[in-house]
């Protein structure tokens, strides 16, 4: 599998190989940096045709995690899980209790959370069996609704820097996923007046939006095609890739999903067309901050309000990136880059 490879290409701390033989559960836990403090991340279960596709799935997702906590000024470093979800029947609530009992042996250092293809019942299941997990219905509950708030925000930095406007009414959004964080997305939006189309694979969803949202449905391939003002990718990863971004009709491209650029010279496709990118991990924080919060004492008032300030950090990486006329991606990884750096180099860390 080429591991070692893998792990310097991701500048990678550990993975961790997790199998249960009665349950079935297969899992790789990845914790990319742990300098801000113990690392967090989501629980992914989805199906692979290849190992090597959940690993490299795992890797960049937990080095987001990292990006993400440390924009957000989180004490956090970051990790993923990506549980290979079985071709046969299986015990849900066994493998996750398996998946708990193999993260409770990590001594602390890595607290998992809800993602694509697990819920609030699944965390559920794990506090069972561990403490290393956030967002319980106990906790902090859902983190999507935080997610969408401050992705909302973010389009509203966004929009004020690229288009001169200090309001989304009127606004025209094409939101590609109208799942979880999608679909508060649109209520978010909706709520301030933007004016929506809408696509998804599921036409149950889409249709839910167009309901609820007055959105217009798109055809999921034809998203991409959609002449809008803002572009919200909040489906799986690498949406922005050298096939849609030469399609794209939106000035502005800032969505939930995580990895949305195919590889990092995708951020400098959109850089160089004037298209104002707002790096996934900056833009998607507001349900790390939530469940974040619970390992504080949880209060649902003081999550809201740290979300609301992703409004800020994409405001100050869209101002930096035109005045040093530097891609957006780039500019928010030297960010990170700079606090870890600092965090680095304090004689606590030493």
């Amino acid at each position: 599998m080429d591991l070692f490879p893998l792990l310097e290409k991701h500048d990678f701390g550990a993975v961790h190989v997790g199998r249960d033989a009665a349950s079935g559960m297969h899992c790789f836990v990845a914790i990319h940096d742990t300098r801000l403090g113990p690392a967090i991340g989501g629980c992914r279960f989805l199906h692979y045709t290849e190992e090597r596709d959940a690993l490299v799935d795992a890797l960049r997702l937990a080095r987001g995690m990292t990006y993400k906590a440390a924009l957000a000024g989180l004490p956090h470093g970051g990790g993923k899980t990506v549980m290979i979800r079985p071709n046969k029947l299986f015990d849900r609530a066994a493998l996750f209790r398996a998946f708990g009992r193999f993260i409770d042996g990590l001594g602390g250092q890595y607290f998992t959370a809800e993602d694509s293809g697990t819920g609030v019942e699944d965390m559920e299941v794990l506090r069972g069996v561990t403490k290393q997990v956030v967002g319980t219905g106990g906790g902090s509950g859902d983190p999507s609704p935080f997610t969408a708030l401050g992705v909302r925000r973010g389009i509203e930095a966004c929009v004020a820097i690229q288009l001169g406007r200090t309001s989304l009414e009127g606004l025209h959004v094409a939101v590609q996923g109208v799942g979880h964080v999608g679909y508060h997305l649109c209520k978010e939006l909706f709520e301030q007046g933007a004016v929506l189309s809408v696509s998804d694979v599921d036409p149950l969803k889409a249709e839910r939006a167009e309901r609820e949202f007055k959105a217009t449905i798109v055809p999921n391939t034809a998203i991409f095609d959609v002449v809008c003002d803002v572009l919200a990718p909040c489906a799986l990863g690498s949406a922005l890739n050298d096939e849609t971004i030469p399609r794209l009709k939106a000035r502005v491209v800032a969505g939930a999903a995580n990895n949305q650029l195919a590889e990092p010279r995708h951020g400098d496709d959109l850089h160089s067309r004037g298209i104002l990118y707002a790096p996934d991990y900056a833009i998607n924080a507001g349900g790390l901050i939530n469940v974040a919060l619970e390992l504080q004492g949880y209060d649902a008032l003081k999550a809201r309000e740290k979300t609301m300030k992703v409004f800020d950090t994409i405001l100050e990486i869209s101002e930096r990136s035109k005045s040093s006329f530097t891609p957006t991606y780039r500019v928010a990884d030297l960010m990170v880059e700079e606090r870890l750096g600092h965090v680095a180099s304090t004689p606590e860390a030493r």
